[in-house]
């Protein structure tokens, strides 16, 4: 698991009115460091030229360098329309420095209108990054985004580019070279592209995906990192820009390694949902620096079509979830430790034991579990544990059900209704529940209390009343309690819709509502957590902020598991949030039940560095897993650079 880290001011470069060429855009950044001076090359637009067509913007290959108080200045056109090959434009540069020379590709279009037979890889030969020395189309054939390694590999030079990307489907190939001018020879070419089945990498994808190179690849300690464009439904209404990565052997980059489970990056800030052409998020370049024992990559991408921005990864966590798609989370190996009970005295957790909170009193861990009988109707039960693992003891009753209006169903005892997915948390001497409270209508956030005493004594009479603090107007589910007062107020965390949000109370007591959405976080459309998301267990306080895991619902539904770093002094800032799942389903318990694939935790508790977290697999029974806090909190706090 690793973290994607914004900076907090934006985009690095921004369209300038001033100057004509990137006046509307300016984007799809690559990076080059150069006599100790970082210059970023970018893809500028500006307005439309009629003189050519209604539609049509010149597309230049600006530069800029970074100065010492963190801006960009120094904005030039370096690659412009000057051949007949370009004189349409030049897009989306990388550039690579080798034997002292800077490569930059482009995607050159030599007519207009654009189509396949237009658009071509060339490249622009630069000794100083100040003056072009020459150029020269590359590839006779439809092809954009080629990037050359930054070393030889066993003697040859060696490129990465994406073809046929406007005569779908698009792939990813490999070529290498003896020479550098091979790299423009036209017999070259020929000769590879009759053969180009053979050169490319089998990249899984849909058949209505388009896949380009991104960054430049970077070499690792287990291979060569390379950082690229998924498109999802690419030439459809609604394409998903995701960003991947693979992993590349050394010696033989066509061979991959591994592969991100699916994207780890989409467009989800405003610069990357609005812009020129919106919902783009489309990586060019990266640099991995050196933090403290760190490192760090610093991946550049262009949002939206309209700007440069970056985004810092830690180098260590990013590779080891790339080798081995590695989740924090490890399940028991005696799992599952409930499952519904047979015989008519249990007719109330026939349909399952799932979505369990818990909380530790004296050394003996509490297990409150969602029961439900087979016509949908949920009570919660309690199990016992002195290990947090073994069950020692199990109540042969509900030690909860609904009594109220809003979770009593008008239709009847056995439709669907009833206390849902509580978590618990321990406020003084009392614990509070927080609960799906369902009518059959609409669910909504509920809370009760029991003191300490009353409740380890199983006096389950003495739960006080219950409220609904949500609208009976309003979807309103999985929420939990900050579990102190920030500036007099206790802070609940909750899902209406899809979205996270929050809200603060005076009281925990007097049923007072909920009045607001302030927004924490919503779902990353195309990601693993891209149809939904919600609260899963109650926060851990820690010194770095609020340790909070919460559920994330793909477009396939499939449920996993997330986790996100909340401020300290301000619950409704997220410090950082999982690119990639921290768990998933995976066994059989979590894959085939009620509803298939779903891992779904309410209630975790710590001992030292160990984390017990409590969680449904497939709505029918209830497992246990660990993880190390330190090694949590070590994968989501960012480094910076």
């Amino acid at each position: 698991m690793f973290t994607i880290n914004y900076p907090t001011n934006g985009p690095i470069i921004s369209p300038n009115r001033k100057n004509y060429w990137e006046s509307v855009a300016t984007f799809n950044p690559s990076p080059v460091v150069y006599k100790k001076n970082l210059h970023v090359l970018y893809r500028a637009l500006g307005e439309v030229d009629r003189m050519i067509g209604d539609q049509f913007r010149m597309s230049v290959i600006g530069s800029a360098t970074l100065s010492k108080d963190g801006m960009y200045v120094d904005r030039k056109v370096l690659v412009g329309p000057t051949e007949d090959f370009d004189r349409y434009g030049a897009e989306d540069p990388r550039v690579t420095t080798i034997d002292g020379t800077h490569y930059i590709f482009y995607t050159a279009l030599g007519g207009y209108p654009f189509n396949a037979d237009n658009i071509k890889v060339a490249v622009a030969v630069s000794k100083d990054l100040k003056k072009v020395d020459e150029k020269h189309i590359v590839t006779p054939f439809n092809a954009k985004a080629m990037v050359l390694f930054p070393e030889k590999i066993n003697g040859e030079y060696v490129a990465i580019l994406s073809i046929n990307t406007d005569r779908a489907p698009s792939d990813i190939c490999i070529a290498k070279f003896k020479k550098i001018e091979d790299m423009w020879s036209k017999e070259y070419w020929d000769k590879w592209y009759g053969e180009y089945e053979t050169h490319k990498l089998c990249i899984p994808k849909g058949d209505r995906d388009q896949v380009e190179v991104g960054a430049t690849p970077f070499k690792t300690e287990a291979g060569w990192a390379l950082i690229y464009s998924h498109i999802e439904e690419y030439g459809t209404d609604h394409p998903v820009f995701g960003i991947r990565a693979l992993l590349l052997d050394s010696n033989n980059p066509q061979n991959i390694i591994s592969k991100t489970d699916g994207p780890f990056m989409v467009p989800d800030n405003h610069f990357e949902k609005i812009g020129l052409i919106p919902n783009i998020a489309f990586p060019t370049g990266v640099l991995v620096h050196k933090v403290g024992k760190s490192e760090v990559i610093e991946l550049f991408y262009g949002g939206a079509d309209t700007y440069c921005a970056t985004v810092s990864i830690p180098l260590k966590p990013f590779l080891k979830y790339l080798r081995n798609n590695d989740y924090l989370i490890k399940r028991y190996d005696k799992n599952p430790i409930l499952t519904p009970r047979d015989g008519d005295n249990f007719a109330w957790e026939a349909g399952g034991v799932f979505n369990p909170t818990a909380v530790e009193i004296k050394g003996t861990t509490y297990i409150l579990y969602r029961a439900v009988t087979k016509s949908n109707v949920s009570v919660i039960g309690l199990a016992i544990s002195k290990d947090g693992f073994n069950i020692d003891e199990r109540l042969d009753y509900p030690i909860y059900k609904g009594s109220e209006d809003f979770e009593i169903s008008a239709s009847g005892e056995d439709s669907n209704h009833g206390t849902e997915d509580a978590r618990v948390s321990v406020i003084g001497k009392k614990l509070y529940i927080t609960y799906t409270g369902y009518n059959g209508i609409v669910p909504r956030i509920a809370i009760a209390s029991i003191s300490i005493d009353d409740f380890v004594a199983k006096r389950f009479d003495k739960w006080s009343k219950s409220f609904a603090i949500t609208p009976d107007t309003i979807d309103d589910k999985d929420c939990c309690i900050i579990p102190e007062k920030i500036d007099g107020k206790y802070t609940l965390i909750h899902r209406i819709g899809e979205h996270i949000c929050a809200d603060q109370v005076s009281s925990l007591d007097n049923g007072e509502n909920l009045t607001k959405c302030i927004d924490i976080m919503g779902p990353r459309r195309g990601m693993w957590d891209g149809w939904k998301i919600g609260v899963s267990t109650p926060p851990i306080k820690t010194k770095k902020g609020w340790l909070v895991l919460y559920h994330g619902v793909s477009s396939e539904h499939v449920y996993s598991v997330g986790a996100m770093l909340l401020d300290l002094k301000n619950p409704t800032q997220v410090i950082s949030r999982s690119a990639m799942p921290v768990f998933r389903p995976q066994t059989d318990y979590e894959i085939n039940g009620v509803v298939s694939r779903v891992v779904f935790p309410c209630g975790i508790i710590v001992k030292g560095d160990e984390c017990i977290m409590y969680y449904g697999g497939a709505d029918f029974v209830t497992g246990v897993a660990t993880f190390s806090l330190k090694e949590m909190l070590d994968t989501l706090l960012p480094v910076n650079f």
